[in-house]
């Protein structure tokens, strides 16, 4: 695909001319249906130039029991809900109607949970008698958006359109067998993918996600309902001016503060107020200071008289009777956003929502703590100072809470489509957690990270966000990370595998985290038993033999330079001081190792269960053909058309845990030792077969089997566990915010622990 290939600068763009050509095609009872997250900003510009009523249609895979990335079955929610069945996987996987059924369950589970974070109590729209049209940002296999037109069939549409920007033609040639009508912009005989035809595909965030729906269903709701109610107000006990503006049923009202040397008249706060009118929020301008004392320059930064007005136009809000029973949210521009944080610490969960657009929240001081209602911070990319102001606060914020930065734009956000950007950062915002009367309180969404507004540039985020760092040998190197110390999970990327300086400065932070803040598991990108060899000497336990030395397998100088022996033995000294339970461990993730992880459990049964040993013999003797080259034996497995030796691997794995009282009993470090070489030879075996369906799905199986490594080992310390991952970057990211979870399907140790671990896990590239 060539640059002039990439047509849509964004989602919205692609959605208006989507709509363009189906508003001419004149559809009776059209209802727009967008999957989520990256159809619904498509969708929305559709349903509002149709002034088509808009929902989300939630699909969900389920995977073979062996393997998940196979799709058997797909479950469409709907009143009923429909699952489409692939009978030949079903067949081939071996699995039963019970299990069916209960995989069936767990995922509408799941879709119910995200359609109230998504649509509150908002009722479904039922397709019966309509042009049902679907809408995604694009295809590529096609999978969900069959399932989903094969379920609005079941559910009584009288016509299914498929509207999508992009699509391989190949999909759209089955997709034509299905539905009534596609319509493509852009049919691609050389697809790379949906991205590509995008100058802007962020992951969308849940806010954006509900923001597109909320202003949709603003915009539609609307209709004929009146005018915009716009008055001149007056706010006591100062008689200060103010401009309000009141839509039809308003779902909420955003009183402005605005910075200093300026006024309820400031232009961008007014193009801001127009833009949230639009989506359904009354908005007050007010002046903040009387004439007199405007003229007193000191007054312009005293921010507890600021905060204090901003009380008073609460009162005078909570006061009129069509506004009264509004949300409130809070703007602050400047020095004003310094006042807003300031009153909504004052008047707690009054205040549901708070803007700060190039703003100074330092300014309120201690108080930021005290401030419970979501806060979003916006500032552009080249405003370093208060860029680095809003940074610290944000450190100090209670609640929700986000940072926001505007790519190559300045303190007042002139250049070309910035008070755009930030317009519609707000206004999602606001709409995200301002709840019109009688609807719903969206959930926020489980984690809450900062996240540049794209597009983004390598240049502009390193001036965002770069800040000096010592030489890795000063103490004060160390001291910077201290930031981490109360995170469970701490991962540290690179991105070379074995350059001398990172590899210093990763055993400087590491040292810090460990003797500081009691960090005691390091967990490192190798195999099992490895790392097993160095974690009995740095632990000073006795040494075990072994046919094969430690860190022989490709590549050697990740694990065999100057840097990292330095770092065993400082760790080997650092542990000698210590009881032998709170000592340090050094272990692996990896699963490469499948033949030396058959030697280990198999020295650790001779040594425990004679008989258990060699029953575990007969049945890794599977495997034994492949001994010198693992990957052949997934193309035994591929060529024969099941798995070899699944089963007798498996059943090593349960045997070892059955006996796990009467084992553990003897030498519990033994034996958990030994159940983590069984469960990689397990997660290996399927890891060499799985590799020749696709690379996405052995990727998402090894970085699955270090996720659970790792967890594994936090059990095993206990309550206390503490651990620093070492790692490539491409594992330690979340690939949901990369080209790797958007396009690829593929998911890393760094999401899995953002998802389990929340914010006590930290990435660190």
């Amino acid at each position: 695909m060539t640059e002039s290939d990439l047509v849509f600068a964004d989602r919205r763009d692609a959605g208006r001319r989507l709509a363009a050509a189906l508003a001419a095609k004149d559809y009776p009872a059209p209802a727009v249906y967008a999957l989520p997250r990256g159809g619904v900003p498509v969708a929305a510009e559709v349903a509002e130039a149709l002034g088509a009523p808009l929902d989300l249609l939630l699909v969900r895979k389920i995977g073979a029991p062996a393997n998940p990335e196979v799709a058997l079955a797909a479950v469409v929610e709907g009143e009923p809900p429909q699952m489409v069945v692939n009978e030949e996987v079903m067949r081939l996987a071996g699995v039963d109607a019970a299990w069916l059924a209960r995989a069936r369950d767990r995922e509408l589970a799941e879709m119910r949970r995200r359609r109230r974070r998504y649509l509150g109590e908002r009722a479904r729209i039922s397709p019966a008698g309509r042009t049902a049209i679907v809408v995604d940002d694009g295809l590529a296999t096609g999978a969900t958006m069959k399932a989903a037109i094969a379920a609005l069939r079941r559910q009584g549409a009288a016509r299914v359109v498929a509207a999508i920007p992009v699509a391989p033609q190949s999909a759209l040639a089955e997709l034509r067998e299905l539905a009534d009508e596609v319509v493509c912009l852009m049919p691609l005989e050389r697809f790379r993918g949906v991205g590509a035809a995008y100058r802007d595909f962020h992951q969308l965030s849940d806010e954006e996600t509900i923001g597109h729906l909320r202003r949709v269903w603003g915009v539609l709701s609307e209709g004929d309902g009146g005018a915009m109610l716009e008055r001149e107000v007056s706010i006591p006990p100062h008689r200060l001016i103010g401009d309000l503006v009141v839509p039809p049923q308003p779902r909420g009202i955003v009183v402005f503060a605005h910075g200093s040397g300026s006024s309820r008249l400031s232009p961008r706060n007014r193009a801001v107020a127009r833009r949230l009118n639009e989506m359904g929020f009354a908005t007050l301008l007010f002046d903040l200071l009387t004439p007199e004392e405007a003229a007193d320059r000191r007054n312009v930064f005293d921010i507890p008289l600021l905060a204090e007005r901003l009380l008073e136009a609460e009162l005078w809000v909570s006061a009129e009777p069509e506004l009264a029973e509004l949300p409130l949210g809070f703007f602050g521009a400047s020095t004003g956003a310094g006042a807003a944080l300031l009153a909504a610490a004052e008047l707690g969960e009054r205040v549901g929502a708070v803007v700060s657009r190039g703003g100074r929240p330092d300014l309120a001081g201690p108080r930021l703590a005290e401030v419970t209602a979501p806060t979003l911070l916006i500032v552009g990319g080249n405003d370093t100072e208060v860029l680095e102001l809003n940074r610290r606060a944000l450190a100090l914020l209670g609640g929700e809470k986000l940072l926001q930065v505007v790519p190559g734009a300045g303190h007042l956000f002139e250049g070309p489509g910035e008070l755009e950007a930030v317009t519609e950062m707000a206004g999602q915002w606001f709409q995200h957690y301002l709840a019109a009367p009688g609807e719903a309180p969206i959930a926020p969404p489980p984690e809450i990270a900062e996240r540049p507004a794209p597009p983004l540039t390598p240049v502009e985020i390193l001036r965002a966000a770069a800040e000096p760092l010592p030489e890795p040998e000063s103490p004060d190197f160390g001291a910077a990370f201290d930031r981490f110390a109360a995170a469970r999970v701490v991962l540290l990327g690179e991105a070379s595998h074995g350059t001398s300086e990172f590899y210093r400065a990763r055993a400087a932070i590491t040292r810090r985290l460990i003797e500081r803040h009691g960090f005691n598991i390091v967990a490192v990108e190798a195999d099992w038993p490895d790392a097993a060899a160095i974690d009995r000497h740095v632990r000073q336990l006795p040494a075990r033999r072994r046919n094969v030395p430690p860190f022989s397998r490709f590549p050697t100088w990740m694990w065999r330079n100057r840097e990292v022996e330095d770092f065993v033995a400082w760790l080997r000294r650092h542990n000698a001081g210590l009881p032998p339970h709170r000592r340090v461990r050094f272990q692996g993730l990896d699963l490469y190792s499948m033949y030396n992880s058959i030697a280990e459990v198999l020295a650790y049964l001779d040594q425990v269960d004679p008989e258990a040993a060699a029953v575990a013999r007969r049945r890794y003797g599977c495997l034994a053909p492949w001994s010198r080259e693992p990957a052949a034996y997934g193309r035994a497995a591929l060529t024969r058309g099941y798995a070899l030796c699944e089963e007798p691997v498996t059943e090593v794995l349960k045997g070892l845990l059955q006996e796990e009282l009467d084992y553990a009993r003897r030498n519990n470090e033994a034996f958990f030792d030994a159940v983590q070489n069984a469960r990689l030879v397990r997660d290996a075996e399927r890891y060499y077969r799985v590799m020749y369906y696709g690379s996405h799905e052995s990727w998402n199986l090894r970085d699955s089997h270090m996720f659970q490594t790792l967890r594994q080992i936090m059990e095993h310390v206990g309550p206390d566990a503490k651990a620093v991952v070492w790692a490539h970057n491409s594992h330690i990211g979340d690939a949901r915010a990369t080209d790797m979870g958007v396009n690829r399907g593929e998911l890393n140790i760094g999401q899995l622990c953002r998802e389990h671990f929340g914010d006590a896990a930290k990435l660190i590239g």
